[in-house]
């Protein structure tokens, strides 16, 4: 399994107003912070793909806002004054192990994401509450169990074969924990 990195605006309590309306619409209580790759919740950062970015992002449909080079998409984010520099899994055939080379990455938990990449099946549909209960995401708004993660996708694509975001991809998402040595000058 190849690490994928994306760059993506967070989305938690510093956003007030409409953090306040989200968890009022979403009944997430328990949300210190929403981290998923839904990207009407948390947008792109690099919304446009630039020349230069060609040699460091994966070459496949649908999948330009997703990089292969952590170094470079860092270095092209740092004028943001907040991101989340994300590690991602597609389909993790195991639970992965986040690289911790450039940066120790440290694993979030499971999103399920619509097929189109567009919702998050999670914490952008209103919930499938026959097939989990809102209780069962953690802090970040993610399924912290592996095995727990593939059989919600499993029951919504055998239960709701007409709803649209059903059909759905498993990620594994994690995010680096600053070393020592990056806390004063590097922000995730």
């Amino acid at each position: 399994m190849q690490p994928l990195y994306i760059a993506l605006r967070p989305f938690g309590r510093d956003d007030g107003e409409k953090w306040g309306k989200y968890i009022e619409w979403s009944g997430l209580t328990q949300l210190d912070e929403l981290v998923t790759l839904d990207p009407m919740l948390c947008p792109l950062l690099l919304d446009k793909t630039e020349d230069h970015f060609w040699p460091h992002i994966v070459n496949e449909d649908y999948m330009t806002d997703y990089f292969i080079d952590v170094e470079f998409l860092v270095a092209e984010t740092t004028h943001f004054a907040r991101r989340n520099i994300l590690c991602v899994y597609r389909n993790p055939t195991a639970p992965p192990d986040p690289p911790t080379d450039a940066f120790p990455f440290k694993l979030l938990g499971y999103d399920l994401i619509d097929v189109t990449w567009s919702v998050s099946a999670l914490s952008n549909c209103g919930g499938f509450p026959d097939e989990f209960d809102n209780g069962e995401l953690n802090r970040f708004g993610l399924l912290s169990d592996y095995d727990r993660a593939h059989e919600i996708r499993d029951l919504l694509r055998t239960r709701h074969p007409q709803e649209h975001h059903a059909d759905c991809n498993v990620w594994a998402i994690s995010r680096p924990e600053p070393r020592p040595d990056q806390v004063a000058h590097q922000t995730f």
